[in-house]
């Protein structure tokens, strides 16, 4: 059950349970009052007229009658007046009655048995040949019904406090269980949770707002626990990172001191000069690029960083893109051929995407076999004819355009070809060519550009034969369309 309904519930039953109680006291007091009354009018009748019979003796009403009999039948029950017919008291056993009381008084209520709250009041004229001679009033005192009162009285308090007390008591404990407990508890869950722990879902299942704010706790908690490994997960990146980057920029680093300490004999040739200018310049330029990926890395990391795509003429652009390779390749001991064939308009940013590119090429030199051959294409929609099977094979997009650069070599297996793309992962075969590594953020980097533009990457390899990373762009939709 909701809260909400819970408590309306509650409030309910508070509000109309003492009402309740307290209405059906009222009609049991009632109703014994009225049995009680009833009884007790049948009862001072009977005495009433026992007394009658005497006070209706016309002699009584003198000043020198004997009043031996009236005062015999009185006690602290019955109390007696008599009063001649001009008002003036005769005889009371009430001793604060004396006197004269008015005519229109004593003659008032005749006949009548008045019944009042602590006593029964009786007055009756008396009568001698036809003339009023006096008039008596009988007072039956209610003693026992006033206690019998009282005593129900102070029994309706006890019953009501115990009944309001009761039924608070039993709203206090059901509150304690359905909302204070269950509170306090989630709140030491969170308590936990913030101080490291994991906490399970222990009042998840309740169908209430509290297992419901128990579900979003939860969920909060997986998110939360999910950012701290992610972040976790960077800083241990970001540590290995510095640290790769830092062991990478020693090895130049200190060649270029070794060099230009060297530069300082005198006794060098010139062309050995020559030979260590060039080396130094060679280094400059390779920490140079390591600097560079990492900064391209750290800014693509950033949320506050945005790609701004303008839309391009695909054969254009690309055809200018995949140009002047050729030097690259050649210096590797490699030839290229580039085939361009893209329709339509794209929309790119153009000097990340020649960055991607670079990388991608960078890579394939790096990895391809001496002698063989790269391969750098911008298609749309068809084959290659000198790609290889699998390679055409992954080529399965209908729509946009493909980037395709391919190499022959020893080829990268299945497992690796994903860690490829992770910042700072380097193959194995990275240490054989010729000693030298890069930051390992090329593919990384060409990954983060790609994804901003919409596209995607992934690279195919077969052993022994060789390996290719396709890049796939989507087509341009128009400004509406973004």
């Amino acid at each position: 059950m909701k809260i909400k309904s819970w408590l309306l519930m509650m409030f309910f039953i508070v509000m109309i349970v003492p009402i309740g109680g307290a209405y059906g006291l009222y009609i049991w007091i009632n109703a014994y009052y009225h049995d009680k009354s009833f009884a007790e009018y049948i009862e001072k009748w009977t005495t009433l007229n026992d007394v009658k019979s005497v006070l209706n003796d016309p002699t009584l009403y003198a000043k020198d009658a004997d009043l031996q009999q009236v005062k015999a039948l009185t006690s602290d029950q019955l109390a007696i007046t008599l009063y001649a017919k001009s008002g003036f008291v005769y005889y009371s056993s009430n001793p604060l009655t004396s006197g004269f009381v008015s005519r229109e008084k004593t003659l008032k209520n005749l006949y009548v048995l008045q019944q009042k709250y602590n006593a029964f009041t009786y007055k009756e004229p008396v009568y001698q040949q036809g003339d009023l001679v006096g008039i008596y009033e009988i007072q039956l005192i209610r003693k026992d019904w006033v206690q019998g009162v009282e005593r129900r009285s102070w029994l309706v308090i006890a019953s009501a406090i115990t009944l309001f007390l009761a039924i608070y008591t039993a709203v206090i404990l059901l509150l304690n269980r359905k909302l204070h407990r269950p509170l306090q508890a989630l709140m030491q869950q969170m308590d936990a949770f913030g101080k490291g722990q994991h906490v399970d879902a222990v009042m998840a299942t309740r169908k209430d707002e509290i297992g419901e704010l128990t579900n979003t706790f939860l969920s909060m908690q997986t998110e939360i626990e999910v950012a701290r490994a992610h972040l976790k997960n960077e800083q241990k990146q970001k540590e290995l990172m510095i640290a790769s980057i830092s062991h990478d920029l020693k090895t130049p680093l200190t060649a270029i001191q070794a060099y230009a300490e060297s530069l300082q004999n005198a006794s060098l040739t010139a062309h050995m000069q020559e030979e260590y200018r060039a080396v130094i310049l060679t280094k400059a330029m390779d920490m140079k690029q390591m600097l560079e990926d990492l900064l391209m890395y750290t800014l693509l990391q950033s949320t506050n960083y945005d790609v701004t795509l303008v839309p391009v003429e695909g054969q254009e652009f690309f055809d200018m893109a995949i140009s002047d390779y050729e030097p690259l390749c050649q210096s590797k001991g490699l030839s290229l051929q580039t085939f361009c064939d893209v329709e339509g308009t794209f929309a790119v940013h153009p000097s990340q995407m020649q960055r991607v590119i670079d990388n991608l090429m960078s890579n394939a030199t790096h990895f391809g076999t001496l002698g063989t051959t790269i391969y750098l294409a911008a298609i749309s929609n068809q084959k290659l004819d000198w790609a290889f099977e699998f390679v055409n094979e992954a080529l399965t997009k209908k729509s946009g355009m493909y980037l395709v650069v391919q190499n022959s070599g020893a080829g990268v297996g299945e497992q690796e070809i994903g860690q490829l793309f992770e910042p700072l992962y380097q193959s194995d075969h990275a240490r054989t060519k010729t000693g030298q590594r890069g930051t390992g953020l090329g593919l990384s980097i060409a990954k983060q550009i790609i994804e901003k533009h919409g596209g995607t990457i992934n690279m195919v390899s077969k052993h022994g034969v060789g390996t290719a990373v396709l890049c796939w762009l989507p087509p341009y939709k128009g400004e509406n369309d973004k």
